[in-house]
Formats: structure tokens, sequence, C-alpha cells
């Protein structure tokens, strides 16, 4: 009989290495998990955090290239002997307009942020292996129930990767993905960190436009993801943190609702 521990469990990160991602891989990594760091140019910061974590390492893959996205998770599939958790946090946001969209960016924003970690989330329940089920977390955006016609494309990707998280949820027939353990849900965060060209300032008055007019934290995320993590909600099943957000109407992003001193 061996006496060798068990492997700990895997979670990949897209977009692990900075911000919200971060967060997230450091909640997992302090928990005992490996941390599989995914980033796109970001190498300094995906390998600092992999060296600050108890177990951790770090992968390079540009979403843009779907094909490149699939092959990379077949490849931790075959190494990772318990990889339980894929957390599909990385996302672009640009701007565009809801009057005029642009094809370049509602193109890319629909590849690496919808399709991109839905066909990451087919391979990942194809291939990985895990104890006790796997789970599938797609970040998806208190936008959706909370709509504004600014960054239109990047709602419209939100919007997509939403709708695949119950068809994938459902068991599928002889031959498919899905396993009785399996669990896909979302995670719709709000406003949580600085973005574009927000200063510190203006992102603390931003982020409290909200129904308990607080800032949620992104170790509040990470913890969402953590407790996710451990299938005890229904699958298919959408999480907001958001503190409230996504229940009020919001004529524009928060971003620009500061800016214009409107107020909860």
């Amino acid at each position: 009989m061996s006496d060798a521990a068990p492997p700990r469990p895997a979670v990949l990160v897209t977009g692990g290495a900075k911000r919200l991602g971060a967060a997230i891989a450091r909640a997992f990594g302090e928990a005992g998990w490996h941390v599989v760091i995914h980033y796109g140019s970001s190498r300094d910061e995906a390998e600092a955090l992999a060296a600050a974590l108890p177990s951790a390492e770090t992968v390079r893959c540009d979403l843009a290239d779907g094909d490149a996205a699939v092959a990379m998770v077949e490849a931790l599939s075959a190494c990772l002997p318990d990889w339980r958790v894929l957390a599909n946090c990385a996302a672009i946001f640009d701007r565009d307009s809801v009057t005029e969209l642009d094809s370049a960016t509602y193109l890319r924003a629909m590849q690496v942020n919808s399709a991109t970690p839905a066909r990451m989330a087919q391979a990942f329940l194809a291939h990985a292996r895990a104890a006790g089920g796997r789970r599938v977390i797609q970040f998806t955006d208190q936008k959706l129930a909370n709509p504004n016609p600014d960054f239109p494309s990047y709602t419209m990707s939100k919007h997509a990767v939403a709708a695949m998280v119950p068809m994938l949820a459902q068991p599928l027939d002889e031959g498919g993905a899905a396993h009785p353990g399996d669990r896909v849900y979302a995670l719709a965060p709000g406003a949580i960190l600085p973005s574009h060209d927000q200063s510190e300032d203006e992102a603390e008055v931003s982020h409290r436009l909200n129904l308990l007019k607080r800032r949620t934290g992104a170790e509040e995320i990470a913890q969402a993801c953590l407790w996710l993590a451990q299938g005890w909600l229904a699958s298919g099943e959408t999480l907001f943190v958001d503190s409230g957000q996504h229940l009020l109407a919001q004529p524009r992003d928060v971003i620009y609702l500061a800016r214009e001193g409107v107020s909860v």
C-alpha cells in the first residue's frame, strides 16, 4: 500500500496573472489547491504569482485562438491527475458604441469572451480527470440583469457565454462529456476594480453605485469561486456577487454615472 499523499486538486484560472484572476489564483493556492495560472502577455506577473503560491505553474495561450485554447486544455488534461475546476475569468472590455458597433471590437469580444470559454469548457468536460466531479465557472457580468448601452460588444459576448451555461449543464447523451457529478456555473460580478482610465478615487465612487452602497472586493469573488468549486449549487445556476447592483436600473455604465455625479 502506497503512503504517497494524494495529488492536490487543480484549478486553471484564465487571466490569472493580474487583477481579479490573480485574486482567484491566490485564494485557491492558499486553500491548498494546485493552481495553473493562464496568461496572454503578462508572463512576469504570472511567474511571480506562481512562485509565491505553495503549488502552481503557468501556461501561456492567446485566447483569440480557439484551437490553441482547446489544445491547452487537452494538454493539461493529460498531465493533471485531479483537475477539478476551470475558472474562465479572462475577458476583454473594449469601448464601442451601441449606435455604431465596431466590427473588429465585436468579433474579438465574441471570440475571447464567449466562443473560446465555451470551447474550453467542452474540452475540459470531455477530457479532464477529477475526483468527485468537475466544475466549470464561466464569468459573466451583472450587466446581463442590469443592461445599459455602454460597451455593447462586451455585453453581447457575456450574454452569449451565459446562454451556454444551462446548455452545458444539461445531461448529454451517451458519448457526451457530462457526468452526474459535474457542475457548470456562471459567476456574475459587478464593478470590482478600476477600468480603462478610471482613477482609484473615481472607482471608489462608481463601485458604490449599488443597493448596499459598498465596494465589492476582489476577495469576495475569489471566495465565491471557492464555494462554487464545492458543487453545492445546482448546475446551470448563476451567482451574482455585486452588492445588489444587478437589481438596479442604471442608464449607463458606472464609469460614466460617477463622472456625471449620479448617486444611488
